[in-house]
């Protein structure tokens, strides 16, 4: 079991950019892959990006693509979010959490979550 937690949040105008990181800490040897996820008001969880732990191998929700950038500092147990060109319907707690195996994007295929930071982008 790995502990994660989520830093980086705020509130930022359309158009704006922010980062996220996610420190991980405890049986980090167990983790496949560190994934990012958020959940807006009234909506379910949905995938964001993930990044493989041991490697590299990045996967960015269409949505994503071209304005998110997912990385990670190993030496420090770290994933990061870059998010740029945010919109309004980026709003949402964004959460970090790790996968013990490699099972997909889904959030059922990850197995420790951290707590959450929220993202509030105005127009």
């Amino acid at each position: 079991q790995v502990r994660l937690v989520e830093s980086g949040g705020g509130s930022v105008p359309a158009g704006g950019s922010l980062g996220l990181s996610c420190t991980v800490s405890g049986r980090t040897d167990r983790v496949y892959a560190v994934g990012w996820f958020r959940q807006g008001s009234g909506k379910p969880r949905e995938f964001v990006a993930r990044i493989r732990w041991a490697g590299d191998d990045p996967m960015y929700a269409n949505y994503a693509k071209g304005r998110f950038t997912i990385s990670r500092d190993n030496a420090k147990d770290t994933v990061f979010l870059q998010m740029n060109s945010l919109k309004p319907e980026d709003t949402a707690l964004y959460y970090c959490a790790a996968s013990m195996g490699n099972r997909g994007n889904t959030p059922h295929a990850f197995d420790d979550w951290g707590q959450g930071t929220q993202v509030t982008v105005s127009s």
